[in-house]
């Protein structure tokens, strides 16, 4: 009976058959241990001399890393495996005999595993990252269908852009000048007034020449976009939509969050609600503990650490300068000088996960940042539409997806948080 790794524990005491392939084995006189791979997961074969024949043993001790196979065994309960099983192997075919896979298990440098990703994503720890990534896709589309929303593609190639062409990817469309999106945002106001609760999922770029632990030239944002709904409320689903993408992964992702050795008490407080900060505090708590920054400012790394590092959980930082954020934010009310924002900080040193805001619905001031802003009325026509039929309040947000799976997997570089990452030096593979 063919199956997978990750199913063989409903097939305890059966005999299988599982195309993998060798990630690694030792042999022990008259025992082989091979530890086998299939993409869903791995398990150890174990392989007895005197059962498989003198011949195919030492076929099975010559094999090398990274070989394929079809292992044929009977599956055994053993509470020392992370599986809680392992395979007693009768027989393995061998498909495709690896020569020289250069990743090892020695210790690589990273530029040496990024020059290999291809083959890296093999390896047990990507392989729990990417498991991670796909668990918090998957509870996300759960979420937002949950809550009421439908899913609503924005392109990638935009004339427009939602804070400015300063860190947009030029290129031409035809006879027109095009960007790469960096942010679904603007055509996600439009989805929103048409669907009332919309979300998209999609990649976004940044022509930041930036090398830190938490950037990357494209990345993926998830996006939702509320009519109806205003600021406060919309802190509301955010907390509540991190709760339930953690607990998620909690449940369904224990085997992978074991093979990173990620503290899963730390994850198991991150409960809703979450700690809100005015951005008046932030400045006055970082100016106590010494850092030089004034009023105005906006906030680097070493800032979000010293917030995050006070709480146990997210903290959201609320109330930005309007002078640091994007032209469509709506003021605070009562303080034309603060807009209605927040960024969601992560804890332990990871940063900023979220950021959003309830949007400008007034027409007449919409059109006094555009001037402000220098925006061309011909490329943002479209979006002053918004506001000139059937405007309303909305909000919405932005989650980046590698910075999240990097604070929920406990990885140190979001390069690890995405299958094939584009970095400043790096286009290949």
């Amino acid at each position: 009976m063919k199956t997978t790794i990750e199913k063989v524990g409903s097939h305890a005491g059966a005999e299988v058959i599982i195309g993998c392939w060798l990630a690694n084995k030792r042999t022990s006189g008259k025992i082989a241990f091979l530890q086998l791979r299939d993409g869903t997961g791995f398990i150890q074969g174990v392989v007895v001399k005197n059962e498989i024949g003198e011949e195919a043993f030492r076929e099975i001790k010559n094999l090398t890393q990274e070989s394929s196979l079809y292992v044929t065994g009977s599956v055994k309960e053993d509470e020392r495996s992370p599986s809680g099983f392992e395979l007693q192997v009768s027989n393995v075919e061998i498909i495709h005999k690896a020569v020289d896979y250069p990743i090892t298990p020695k210790e690589h440098g990273p530029e040496f595993l990024m020059d290999h990703r291809h083959l890296w994503l093999r390896s047990k720890k990507q392989h729990a990252i990417m498991r991670i990534r796909n668990e918090i896709i998957r509870a996300t589309y759960e979420f937002f269908d949950k809550e009421g929303f439908i899913k609503v593609d924005p392109p990638i190639l935009t004339g427009s852009s939602a804070e400015g062409t300063t860190n947009l990817f030029h290129t031409k469309y035809f006879d027109e000048d095009a960007f790469l999106s960096q942010s679904g945002q603007l055509y996600m106001e439009a989805a929103a007034i048409a669907f009332n609760k919309v979300f998209s999922f999609g990649p976004t770029f940044r022509a930041e020449k930036s090398k830190t632990r938490r950037h990357l030239i494209e990345f993926w944002m998830i996006e939702p976009e509320m009519a109806f709904v205003d600021h406060e409320e919309s802190l509301v689903i955010q907390e509540n939509y991190v709760t339930d993408v953690v607990q998620s992964v909690l449940d369904r992702c224990r085997l992978e969050l074991k093979a990173l050795d990620r503290d899963t008490e730390k994850l198991k407080s991150i409960k809703a609600p979450f700690p809100r900060m005015s951005y008046d505090d932030a400045i006055a708590f970082l100016q106590k503990k010494g850092y030089d920054i004034s009023w105005g400012e906006d906030f680097g790394a070493p800032h979000e650490t010293a917030i995050a590092d006070s709480h146990e959980t997210p903290v959201f930082i609320t109330n930005y300068p309007a002078d640091i954020k994007a032209f469509y934010m709506k003021p605070d009310p009562e303080r034309a000088e603060v807009v209605l924002c927040a960024d969601l900080i992560a804890p332990e040193g990871y940063g900023e996960i979220i950021g959003g805001s309830q949007r400008i619905d007034d027409p007449e001031l919409m059109e006094e940042r555009f001037k402000e802003h220098q925006l061309s009325e011909d490329a943002y026509q479209w979006y002053l539409d918004l506001r000139k039929y059937g405007t309303v309040p909305h909000s919405g947000f932005g989650l980046g997806l590698e910075r999240t799976v990097a604070w929920i997997a406990g990885v140190e570089h979001v390069r690890e948080t995405i299958p094939f990452p584009r970095l400043l030096n790096r286009l290949y593979p």
